[in-house]
């Protein structure tokens, strides 16, 4: 992390952070990062701001939405994350991978199936039910 007197304004902040600005006032009003003042009508921030941005984007990346983020942080620059909830969210992650995983691996068999039509695989037949039954629990 950045510990000296760097100030960032928000279209170079933008800029390093592949963010848009809106992104950025957003975040802002979330409580994400936080400007430091202004420079004319520019938005000017703290050299902790892209270590925080990019927490940020760690974050969303492990599946946290926003509001999480925003909550784990508590405001600080390090955030003091809970370990089972680490756990749990990587628990999620390996139920995911397992099941994308196998539609994969199920989608690459009807694909080379012998059969003369998909609709006579019983592999693709099996694919249709867990479509079905994954559109009940889901409600999608």
């Amino acid at each position: 992390m950045n510990n000296d007197m760097t100030t960032y304004d928000i279209g170079e902040l933008s800029k390093m952070s592949g963010l848009p600005v809106s992104a950025l006032r957003y975040y802002e009003e979330v409580g994400l990062v936080e400007s430091i003042g202004r420079n004319g009508m520019r938005r000017q921030f703290g050299p902790e701001a892209p270590f925080k941005l990019a927490l940020v984007s760690l974050g969303k990346l492990a599946g946290f939405s926003l509001p999480d983020v925003a909550e784990l942080f508590g405001g600080k620059i390090a955030p003091d994350i809970p370990r089972e909830d680490l756990h749990a969210r990587a628990d999620a992650l390996d139920h995911q991978i397992k099941r994308l995983t196998n539609l994969r691996d199920m989608l690459r068999h009807v694909a080379d199936c012998p059969e003369k039509s998909q609709l006579d695989c019983p592999n693709f037949q099996k694919l249709m039910r867990l479509a079905v039954r994954h559109q009940k629990i889901s409600g999608a």
